[in-house]
């Protein structure tokens, strides 16, 4: 883990972090293809504008880890508000956790998470609250072994395609 530098993203990370990104979407997409948004041919090129919209609001927080002197994941993360609609009081919320596959299981991705909750700890954040694709076994694993507890799950229905 020495050799992993967790810092801010800056614009000068925006094309690995949309090639992250996009990697992220492929990743989802392939677990459920009517539940989730296909990543196009400019995946890429449209979450890195995605994030770099994300990178100067105030409430919201991009980390990198860097190894070897190149950025190797990321975690996109915010402060929500109460939500009426979600019965839930204000929380942070881990958005994307991304690690490309050279790199997984390096601890890369834990200390992501991680980076995030003291940011959120630090912003007095009640509680961190994130989403998981219910086939991402390794996923899972990684977010039990963090202390995160399973609180809802999400069902969908597609009503565009022959009911």
């Amino acid at each position: 883990m020495d050799d992993i530098l967790i810092r801010r993203a800056t614009e000068s990370d925006l094309p690995t972090l949309g090639r992250l990104g996009a990697l992220l979407m492929q990743t989802h997409y392939a677990f459920d293809q009517q539940r989730f948004m296909a990543p196009g041919a400019n995946a890429a090129a449209g979450y890195a504008r995605f994030l770099r919209s994300q990178l100067t609001q105030q409430d919201v927080i991009v980390f990198v880890a860097e190894r070897a002197g190149h950025v190797a994941g990321y975690v996109y993360a915010g402060l929500e508000p109460r939500s009426w609609e979600e019965l839930r009081e204000a929380a942070g919320f881990i958005h994307d956790v991304a690690v490309e596959e050279s790199s997984r299981r390096t601890g890369i991705a834990s200390a992501l998470v991680e980076a995030a909750i003291e940011w959120f700890r630090a912003r007095e954040a009640p509680r961190v609250i994130l989403w998981t694709a219910e086939p991402n076994a390794a996923a899972l694993r990684l977010f039990s072994r963090l202390g995160f507890r399973r609180t809802m799950i999400e069902m969908t229905r597609e009503l565009l395609q022959g009911e």
